[in-house]
């Protein structure tokens, strides 16, 4: 366990000439439930003298942060940014000149479409120590909190997470979606909502059937998660008659049946 005299030592390092800088950690916070942060990233909270936090970080784990520390609100919410990436980061360099630690506190995983590489690129080539704290991930724990095993022995043995939501001028023009629907038996889709219409329409391109089964989870492992069930033949059309809403991960796969068996076990989270 990382405890407050290893993070004061660390704070002495990072020093060019006679100036000090101090260090980043980018710490995954996790889905939702606070009982799946980890002890490492609550450490680095109650030692952080800046905390400059995402919009999904849950009230719970934010009233961890030291009390004298400095909270910087930086979310990013569909056509509602706090903060563009490039300021963020830029923040994240001058701070890490005024303080020995700063915290980017992230949902999930920063490195699970957590835009966590970027950032520590960015740290890195302005010559500022950082290190990456790992969490747990929405698309991996709202599926479990919803009864749903991403694998199964009887039914998936492949998993395949992918972002709905993709970036302008990317890499490559636009996600396969044909070769995800034929090369994984179970796939999971981050921020998929807005663009699930589309999305449908290329995997039952591919040629699944419209009869598979989809599950879209909202707010995963809070108190108020929400699960919305169909198959890729009439989802969008539950989604429309629902005014089921982002923020929410897609499980399409034949383990989505396994909801009606398993849901009912399904962990408590507490307000």
């Amino acid at each position: 366990m990382t405890n407050n005299s290893s993070l004061v030592t660390e704070k002495e390092n990072g020093c060019l000439g006679e100036r000090c800088l101090g260090k980043v950690y980018l710490v995954g916070a996790g889905p939702g439930d606070p009982g799946l942060f980890t002890l490492k990233g609550k450490s680095l909270l109650e030692s952080a003298d800046v905390v400059i936090y995402d919009a999904l970080v849950s009230p719970q784990i934010l009233a961890a942060i030291n009390p004298n520390a400095e909270k910087i609100h930086a979310g990013k919410r569909r056509g509602r940014h706090s903060l563009a990436q490039s300021e963020t980061t830029k923040l994240l360099i001058e701070k890490a000149h005024e303080h020995a630690v700063v915290v980017r506190l992230k949902g999930g995983d920063p490195f699970i479409f957590g835009r966590g590489g970027e950032e520590m690129e960015d740290l890195i080539a302005a010559g500022v120590s950082v290190e990456v704290v790992p969490g747990v991930t929405a698309g991996i724990a709202a599926p479990a909190y919803a009864g749903i095993p991403l694998t199964h022995r009887g039914f998936s043995s492949s998993v395949t997470f992918v972002t709905g939501h993709e970036a302008a001028g990317k890499y490559r023009p636009k996600v396969n979606w044909q070769a995800i629907a034929c090369g994984s038996e179970t796939i999971v889709v981050y921020m998929g909502v807005h663009n699930l219409s589309h999305i449908v329409s290329e995997i039952l391109d591919a040629g699944l059937s419209p009869d598979m089964p989809v599950a879209l989870i909202r707010w995963g492992t809070r108190p108020d998660q929400e699960e919305l069930l169909g198959t890729l033949g009439t989802i969008v059309e539950r989604v429309e008659a629902t005014g089921f809403e982002a923020p929410a991960v897609v499980v399409i796969g034949q383990v989505v049946n396994l909801q009606q068996v398993l849901a009912s076990s399904r962990p408590v989270v507490f307000p």
